[in-house]
C-alpha cells in the first residue's frame, strides 16, 4: 500500500477501500467480510470518523477491530465503571488495578533479588537510599508510560513506529529485544536455581534451566481463563514473594535504625570499588527499558475513551495510585532482601542466589531455605511471563508483526536457554557473573526507552493538554542524564587497566556510535528533520523525501479512534450535537 493511501484524512471511498484492505492484511478474511458491510451501510459514519478522529499514518490499525486481535491482553477487555463527575471511587480503582502490579513484577525479578543480596552483603545498609530513589525514578517513568497509553490509545512501540523513520525504529526495536532477552536469561537462571534448591540439589542447574524453559508454555494456558484471573495469578505470585521474604526478614531481624539511616542519608562512607559497582548495578536492575514499553501497553486493557479528556484524566489518576502502591510493595520486598543480607551475611565473596539458599539452611534451618527457594521461584516465573508479553507488544508495535505467542516464547527461550545451559553445564559459579553483566546490559539499554518516552510525553502535538510540565521535563531530563552518566562510568569501571590498544579502539568506536544515536534521540526527530532539510538545501540536494516526511508527520493526530466507540455511535453523537 502506498503512502498516499495511508494519509490520515481520507475520502469516503478511500475509507471503505483502505479499511477493507488493511483489515484483510492484519486480521484475515473474517474481519474483512464484516468491516466492508459496515462501511457500505454507513458511508456518512466513516466520513465522520475520518473528520473527527483522523487515523495517524501507521501500519498498525488494530484499534479498529480489537475483537479480532490476536493479542492475549486485548485493548478494552476490562470494563471500567465511570461516573459523571469522575470522582474517586474504590470500585473504579479496583477495576483499574492490574496493569501496575504486572509492571511491578519486573522490579522483583531474580536479577533484582541478586542485586539486593550482593548490595547488602558488600555495602551493608549504605546503598538503601540508591534502591529507594531508583524505585522513585522508576515510578516517574512508569507513570509517563501509562499516561502515554491513556492519552494516545497506543503503546510506546506503536508511537515510535509512527514518529520515527525506519532506520532508528529498527535500532530501537533491536535494542529493546536485546534487553528482553538479557532479562529472560536472568529469569531462567533464577528459576533454575530455585528448582535446584527446592529439590535439595537433586535437579541440577542445567536441568532446572530446561524445566524453566518448558514450564512457560504451561502458564500460557492461564490466559484462556480471562485477563482478570491472569492478573489475580500474578497478584498471588507477588504475594508469595512478599510473604516468603517477610518471613525471612522477621526471622533475621535486621537493625531498624540502620535501615532508616541507609534510606535517608545518601552516602557511602568507606565504599570500595565493589560497592560502587553495586551502586551502579542497582539502577540497571531496578529500571528496565522493556518494562516501560510493557506498561504503556498494559494500560490499554481498560475501556477508556481516549477522546474524552475527563475519562483520560480519571484513568491517569487511578493508574498513578495503582502504580505507586505496586512499586511501594516491590520496594519493600527488595528492602527485605537487602536488610537480611546486610544484617547476617558475612561472606560477600560468596554472595549469590544459589549459595544464599544453602547458607539459610546451614544457619537458620530447612524452613528458611524453602522460603527462599519459593520466593525466588515466584520471582522467576512471574517475570518470565511479563517478559513474554513485553516482547509480544514490542514486536507488534515496532514491526507490525503478529506472532503466535508460543512462537515468540520458543524463539526467546531458545536464545536465552542455550548460553545458560552451556554455562551451567561447564561451571555454575559463572552464572552469577553472567547476571551481573546482564544488569549492566539493562542499564546501557535504558536510554533507548527513556529518551523516546520523555520526548513523546513532552510533546503537545502527541499529548495535547496532558503533555509534561516544565518541572516534569526537568526531572526526567535529570534522570536521563544521570543514567547516561552511569553508563559512561560503567565503561570506565569494566575496562581493564592493562588492556591492549585495539581493545580501547574498539570500545571507543562502539561508544562513539552509542553516543551518536543517543544524541539523535535527544535532539528529537523533528529537529533532526529540519536540520537535514537545511543541510540538503545548502548542498543543493533533492529535498523531496525530507519534505514528504515532514508533511506526513504534520498530518499525525492523537488520540486514535477509541476501540470501544463504534462508527454508528459516533455518527449519532455527532448528529445529536
Amino acid at each position: 500500500m502506498s503512502r498516499e493511501e495511508r494519509e490520515p484524512l481520507l475520502s469516503n471511498s478511500q475509507n471503505h477501500q483502505v479499511l477493507n484492505i488493511e483489515c484483510h492484511q492484519t486480521y484475515g478474511s473474517d474481519t474483512q467480510q464484516s468491516l466492508p458491510v459496515l462501511a457500505q451501510h454507513h458511508h456518512q459514519e466513516t466520513h465522520v470518523v475520518s473528520k473527527r478522529h483522523s487515523l495517524p499514518y501507521a501500519d498498525s490499525q488494530s484499534d479498529l477491530t480489537n475483537e479480532e486481535c490476536d493479542f492475549e491482553i486485548k485493548p478494552d477487555s476490562v470494563h471500567v465503571p465511570h461516573t459523571r463527575d469522575h470522582s474517586f471511587k474504590w470500585k473504579t480503582l479496583w477495576a483499574f488495578t492490574g496493569p501496575g502490579f504486572l509492571m511491578s513484577v519486573a522490579y522483583l525479578d531474580p536479577g533484582n533479588i541478586e542485586s539486593d543480596l550482593m548490595s547488602g552483603s558488600i555495602a551493608k545498609y549504605k546503598l538503601l537510599w540508591v534502591l529507594m530513589w531508583s524505585t522513585a525514578m522508576g515510578l516517574i517513568l512508569q507513570l509517563l508510560a501509562a499516561r502515554l497509553g491513556c492519552v494516545t490509545g497506543m503503546n510506546l512501540a506503536q508511537v515510535c513506529r509512527q514518529e520515527y523513520t525506519r532506520p532508528p525504529r529498527l535500532v530501537l526495536w533491536l535494542m529493546t529485544e536485546v534487553a528482553i532477552i538479557g532479562s529472560d536469561i536472568q529469569e531462567v537462571i533464577g528459576s533454575a536455581i530455585a528448582i535446584n534448591l527446592l529439590s535439595d540439589n537433586k535437579i541440577p542447574l542445567w536441568a532446572g534451566v530446561l524445566i524453566t524453559g518448558i514450564d512457560t508454555f504451561t502458564f500460557l494456558f492461564l490466559e484462556s481463563a480471562g485477563l482478570r484471573k491472569l492478573e489475580a495469578f500474578f497478584g498471588a505470585l507477588i504475594t508469595t514473594m512478599a510473604v516468603c521474604f517477610l518471613y525471612i526478614y522477621i526471622k533475621v531481624t535486621p537493625d531498624q535504625l540502620q535501615i532508616l539511616e541507609g534510606l535517608w542519608f545518601p552516602w557511602c562512607q568507606d565504599c570500595d570499588r565493589a560497592a560502587i559497582k553495586q551502586l551502579v548495578g542497582i539502577v540497571g536492575a531496578v529500571i528496565m527499558p522493556h518494562n516501560i514499553y510493557l506498561h504503556s501497553a498494559l494500560v490499554l486493557s481498560r475501556d477508556v475513551d481516549h477522546s474524552d479528556k475527563g475519562a483520560v484524566r480519571e484513568a491517569n489518576m487511578y493508574y498513578a495510585i495503582e502504580s505507586a502502591v505496586a512499586l511501594f510493595i516491590s520496594f519493600l520486598v527488595n528492602l527485605f532482601v537487602v536488610a537480611v543480607f546486610a544484617a547476617a551475611f558475612t561472606e560477600p565473596e560468596n554472595a549469590s542466589l544459589r549459595y544464599a539458599g544453602q547458607w539459610f539452611s546451614d544457619n537458620y534451618g530447612l524452613a528458611m531455605k524453602i522460603m527462599w527457594g519459593l520466593g525466588l521461584l515466584a520471582a522467576g516465573q512471574s517475570s518470565t511471563m511479563t517478559g513474554t508479553y513485553a516482547g509480544q507488544f514490542v514486536m507488534e508495535g515496532f514491526l507490525h508483526l503478529h506472532w503466535a505467542k508460543w512462537k515468540r516464547v520458543l524463539l526467546t527461550r531458545s536464545i536465552s536457554i542455550i548460553p545458560t545451559v552451556v554455562v551451567a553445564s561447564v561451571t555454575s559459579s559463572r552464572l552469577e557473573d553472567m547476571t551481573q553483566w546482564l544488569n549492566v546490559l539493562q542499564s546501557v539499554q535504558l536510554p533507548f526507552a527513556l529518551i523516546p518516552i520523555m520526548h513523546f510525553t513532552s510533546s503537545p502535538r502527541v499529548m495535547g493538554e496532558f503533555h509534561n510540565t516544565l518541572f516534569v521535563r526537568i526531572i526526567v531530563g535529570i534522570v536521563v542524564c544521570l543514567v547516561i552518566g552511569i553508563n559512561m562510568y560503567l565503561v570506565a569501571l569494566y575496562v581493564p587497566d592493562n588492556a591492549s590498544w585495539y581493545i580501547y579502539v574498539c570500545i571507543g568506536l562502539v561508544l562513539a556510535v552509542y553516543m551518536s544515536f543517543l544524541f539523535f534521540l535527544a535532539i528529537g526527530i523533528e529537529r533532526f528533520l529540519k536540520l537535514k532539510l537545511w543541510l540538503k538545501r545548502k548542498c543543493g540536494c533533492n529535498t523531496r523525501s525530507v519534505e514528504d516526511e515532514i508533511h506526513r508527520r504534520s498530518q499525525l493526530q492523537y488520540p486514535r479512534l477509541p476501540a470501544n466507540v463504534s462508527l454508528h455511535k459516533m455518527d449519532m453523537n455527532d448528529s445529536t450535537s
